[in-house]
């Protein structure tokens, strides 16, 4: 099994600033990719950032140029710098992995899990 812990989220005006930190542990063999998603209230979980090991990280046209994707192999830790927050960024956001793993005898190719969310709240 895999966790995932999430950190950072709040309450900030528009045009502020969040960071969000996403923290994975467990029975990782290696990580194909870590990422962020959102769901807004009566609305679908939607992709914000994407990084794949090796490869450009990939944005929702929404936050293209306010925010960015950033990742730690060493640690298995993924952040999301959010600038410029709009009122329209408020929603649960959610870590994402994408792992190779290795648990009670058994392998798994491209397992994904999710973190438990955090609440981001951008007020007008």
């Amino acid at each position: 099994q895999v966790q995932l812990v999430e950190s950072g989220g709040g309450l900030v005006q528009a045009g502020g600033s969040l960071r969000l930190s996403c923290a994975a542990s467990g029975s990782i063999l290696s990580i194909n990719a870590m990422g962020w998603y959102r769901q807004a209230p009566g609305k679908q979980r939607e992709l914000v950032a994407t990084m794949p090991s090796g490869g450009s990280p990939n944005y929702a046209d929404s936050v293209k140029g306010r925010f960015t994707i950033s990742r730690d192999n060493a640690k298995n830790t993924a952040s999301l710098q959010m600038n410029s927050l709009k009122p329209d960024d408020t929603a649960v956001y959610y870590c994402m992995i994408d792992c190779d793993e290795y648990s009670d005898g058994v392998f798994s190719r491209s397992s994904h899990y999710w973190g438990q969310g955090t609440q981001v709240t951008v007020s007008s």
